[in-house]
């Protein structure tokens, strides 16, 4: 017996069609059969194996963030991809989504990679992790940087005059929403703006886009559990979905800049370097998200790293040293932040539990 679902009548000229057949396919499929095995077969073509499933994949990864369906929005650094809050222009987006999310666990099911980043914050919408308000700077690195300013100020004298309600627009309208019953007339202050700011962070987010969260891991679900995918953390999610990017060290040498006091002659730097070269794959790969928020290496290399405001190379901050300090990131602008280390060794050790432990928010180990 054959125990492999057939996906016919796909054509590759007319790649809309490609999209809407395989979604009718699938939906049509049971979900056993599907976690069985997949045959793919073009219209037209006689071609099937597992090099036909790989290029379906492929051009369903393609499909998916296709700005003609309006399902998903290029983040600030024009790389990854995020939830798009107006898809309901298309009337079919939410199955859209769901159907998006079945593709996406069908190929971690089957181990196939898929051609597509998403935003830091929409993996951890996929884990079930709540975000925070550094995930913001994907969408608006501006209005992430406001938010900093707030928490890194007191705020008790600027007569801000904030409130726990923000303007947003619904439907070409500007309307006050509430972040909390009451909203508009509590007023932001020192000692409640650490709320405020992850409020304003879960609306614009999260709340925003919740229906395509939902439909998309309603897919998702049907092939990978909530209690199997949460092992994971987002960066490993990444992986597992898009794979491991092969990293030129010397390319990534090349196109570094440094700041705040490091040039690459300083010992610090030669160090670095050095610790880096003697990374495994994966553990250059964790360095390069700890920087940049992402595993994507620009076609092109390193010369083509995109930050929030455009073309933003790799960069090398200096921090003052004390002990057991770790190296912190700003992935917006893809710079590291690395304390002024007294050798190699203790270089190695603190940036390996930033790699493996993360340090996103957290300066001391």
């Amino acid at each position: 017996s054959f125990n492999c679902v057939i996906i016919q009548q796909i054509t590759l000229v007319l790649s809309p069609s490609i999209f809407r057949s395989s979604c009718e396919v699938v939906s049509k499929s049971t979900n056993e059969k599907l976690k069985k095995g997949i045959a793919v077969r073009f219209h037209g073509e006689e071609g099937m194996g597992q090099g036909v499933v790989r290029e379906w994949f492929d051009i369903l990864s393609n499909e998916i963030i296709n700005p003609d369906y309006a399902l998903f929005t290029q983040s600030a650094d024009g790389t990854t991809f995020q939830p798009n809050s107006n898809s309901s222009v298309n009337p079919d987006h939410l199955n859209y989504f769901r159907f998006a999310g079945q593709i996406l666990g069908l190929a971690l099911y089957h181990r196939q990679l898929v051609n597509i980043y998403f935003t830091r914050s929409f993996y951890k919408h996929i884990l079930g992790i709540p975000v925070n308000y550094q995930d913001v700077s994907s969408i608006d690195p501006e209005y992430a940087k406001n938010l900093q300013w707030i928490l890194d100020n007191d705020i008790s004298d600027l007569g801000l005059e904030l409130t726990f309600s923000v303007e947003t627009d619904v439907f070409g309208a500007m309307e006050e929403v509430p972040l909390k019953p009451g909203g508009t007339s509590i007023h932001v202050t020192q000692d409640n703006k650490a709320e405020y700011v992850q409020l304003v962070t879960e609306l614009r987010m999260t709340r925003a886009i919740q229906p395509q969260i939902n439909a998309f891991l309603q897919g998702f679900h049907t092939f990978i559990p909530p209690s199997l995918i949460q092992l994971f953390d987002e960066y490993e999610l990444e992986l597992l979905l898009s794979g491991m990017p092969e990293i030129d060290v010397m390319d990534w040498r090349r196109n570094t800049e440094y700041t705040s006091g490091y040039e690459e002659e300083e010992p610090v730097i030669q160090w670095f370097w050095e610790v880096v070269e003697a990374l495994t794959q994966e553990e250059r790969v964790l360095l390069l998200q700890f920087v940049t928020g992402s595993s994507r290496v620009p076609h092109g290399g390193f010369a083509f790293l995109m930050g929030g405001s455009g073309l933003q190379k790799f960069t090398i901050a200096a921090v003052p040293y004390t002990s057991n300090l770790l190296p912190t990131s700003s992935t917006c602008i893809n710079m590291l932040k690395l304390p002024e280390y007294p050798s190699k060794d203790v270089l190695r050790d603190r940036l390996l539990v930033a790699l493996h432990c993360g340090s996103y928010g957290y300066t001391m180990a």
